[in-house]
């Protein structure tokens, strides 16, 4: 099984960048702003801000 991957996500509110894990467990915020960045489903995050790329671990 291969691992899931991590996402790199601007910020839509301060435009900051951050790592986060795909399939998060609790919402993410960003770290500049407290602003929320993804939110979990049970599976891959719902993205709020926009995803730039991603990354394996």
């Amino acid at each position: 099984m291969t691992p899931a991957p991590f996402y790199v996500v601007k910020c839509p509110d301060c435009s900051g960048e951050q790592t986060i894990f795909s399939r998060p467990v609790t919402p993410v915020n960003c770290s500049v702003c407290g602003a929320t960045l993804a939110t979990p489903t049970g599976g891959k995050a719902a993205l709020r801000g926009e995803l730039l790329r991603t990354a394996s671990a």
